[in-house]
């Protein structure tokens, strides 16, 4: 469990801004333009959406804090996940016109510390 200062716990939804936060500082000094962030619709949530090299990068933000008895950030992306995020991202390209953009899909897994500093980062380019 993680707790706060406060003697709290930091929930998920603390945890998973965190771990988008560091997503985004860790892209833009890599040279990304992040276009959109938590972009939603009806089939979902693209994390962040950045240009890159002139593609178009979706990229799904996965984390984790404690032990990795509950498995790694990137395998929590799963078949179904990868489904959402792909048919949420066809959403997008049609709202935007954007029928002929090379995309590609990333995922950033963070591994959180106990007072949500990051322990680690590791960025999959193309994961699916």
């Amino acid at each position: 469990m993680n707790a706060r200062a406060d003697g709290g716990s930091y929930t998920r939804k603390e945890k998973g801004a965190a771990a988008e936060q560091a997503a985004r500082l860790y892209l833009t000094s890599r040279g990304y333009l992040i276009k959109e962030c938590n972009w939603r619709c009806r089939s979902g949530e693209l994390d962040i959406i950045a240009e890159y090299e002139g593609g178009l990068i979706f990229i799904e933000v996965r984390s984790r804090s404690g032990s990795a008895a509950q498995g790694t950030a990137e395998e929590s992306v799963d078949e179904r996940k990868i489904r959402q995020v792909r048919n949420t991202a066809q959403v997008y390209l049609h709202m935007q016109n954007m029928h002929q953009a090379v995309i590609s899909f990333d995922v950033i897994a963070v591994q959180l510390n106990a007072d949500l500093s990051i322990a680690s980062l590791r960025h999959i380019r193309e994961a699916f």
